[in-house]
């Protein structure tokens, strides 16, 4: 697991999530000493170390704002907190949270489309796009209703290498390969 490789003392850590859940922490190989998820939909989790805070992770309630963390995680949400300025405040969150940061998102160049699993769909046209998300049932953004579909596809905006040396200017860039092709990219430091 590369998080466990970049930051071998992430059991020690005090990790701020930012859009995650429970299930993947629970699931995860490593447990940090503790979690706090923020996301706008809100969980209940049993275990000790896991915190729910409901809110915006572009403009965090002052509850976590006040809080310092030894590590912001945030996998696959920059990509659909909603254009520029968003992630930009996205980015400031990452950047003033804690000294050290994860931030994973689905490259926009690699030929499968990790929401709509289609072949080079962020490359098509709007329209196109939308009349294949109320089509393609493989879609995690399926919809069946036209104006629901073309929402869940403007809502996506998978991002370069570019974009994220942009947002995370001081951080290291590394790449996630599938079949020797970037599949993901990540900004850590």
């Amino acid at each position: 697991m590369m998080l466990v490789e970049r930051f071998p003392e992430l059991s020690e850590m005090r990790v701020l999530d930012l859009g995650g859940t429970a299930d993947s922490w629970v699931r995860a190989g490593v447990r940090p000493s503790e979690v706090i998820l923020l996301n706008v939909h809100s969980e209940f989790s049993e275990e000790p170390w896991l915190r729910f805070v409901e809110g915006d992770a572009c403009s965090p309630p002052t509850s976590v704002r006040v809080e310092r963390f030894d590590l912001v995680y945030c996998n696959s949400l920059i990509d659909q907190v909603g254009g520029h300025e968003r992630r930009l405040r996205l980015a400031e969150t990452i950047h003033g949270q804690a000294p050290h940061h994860w931030v994973q998102t689905a490259y926009r160049y690699f030929p499968l489309d990790a929401y709509f699993l289609f072949p080079w769909f962020a490359s098509l046209p709007p329209s196109v796009r939308g009349a294949l998300a109320r089509r393609w049932r493989l879609a995690s953004r399926f919809s069946a209703e036209p104006r629901v579909a073309l929402e869940g596809v403007l809502a996506v905006e998978l991002l370069t290498k570019t974009h994220m040396r942009y947002y995370f200017p001081h951080s290291e860039l590394l790449r996630e390969r599938f079949i020797g092709l970037t599949k993901s990219l990540i900004a850590t430091r």
